[in-house]
């Protein structure tokens, strides 16, 4: 791992610690567990909000306004806006996509949960992800969160990634394994 992304990993890591112990004290883990959903669907929906995170143009208060503004529009919990707003006082926003999976990740280990990031080429439907889970329930032994990305580049399939474990059924792999093996042949 390069060192800017060990040092964001770790900024990130902290962060995503202190959110999950208070979050634990106060009973509040379901509430931030919707967060890191919320704030996930924004990073990936909305190039404004990412432009807020990422650009440099705004000042140190307007950052933090701003994003203490979007989180309560958002109806984030208490601890989640307030740590955003430090996060936007500190210039430390540019790890907010590290910290919700770091965050995810505290909170599933703390329900006995694994989380599988999986990547399909259209949006699975809610019985497709319940089919799923419950698949790799079965393959696992432990309840298995979907972290789900599209890339409409897979053509089909899907690509699951469970701890080190990786199953790609993708088309795309499929024709990239073809290929190999028409130029062997060739």
């Amino acid at each position: 791992m390069s060192e800017p992304a060990s040092i964001s990993s770790g900024i990130a890591a902290r962060y995503a610690t202190a959110i999950f112990e208070l979050a634990r004290e106060e009973n509040a883990l379901p509430a931030i567990r919707r967060d890191t959903d919320t704030l996930a669907a924004a990073l990936d929906g909305s190039e404004d909000f990412r432009d807020l995170i990422h650009s440099p143009i705004y000042t140190r208060s307007e950052q933090q306004a701003a994003i203490g503004a979007v989180a309560e529009r958002m109806e984030l919990h208490s601890i989640t806006v307030n740590t955003l707003r430090l996060m936007g006082s500190k210039r430390r926003l540019f790890v907010l996509r590290g910290l919700i999976t770091e965050l995810r990740e505290l909170i599933a280990r703390e329900n006995g949960e694994v989380t599988a990031d999986v990547t399909a080429a259209a949006e699975l439907s809610d019985e497709q992800r319940a089919k799923l889970a419950e698949t790799l329930k079965a393959s696992v032994g432990r309840d298995v969160n979907i972290n789900l990305s599209v890339d409409e580049s897979l053509i089909g399939g899907l690509v699951v990634k469970v701890g080190s474990k990786m199953i790609d059924t993708s088309i795309r792999s499929k024709l990239a394994a073809l290929q190999h093996n028409m130029k062997e042949v060739g």
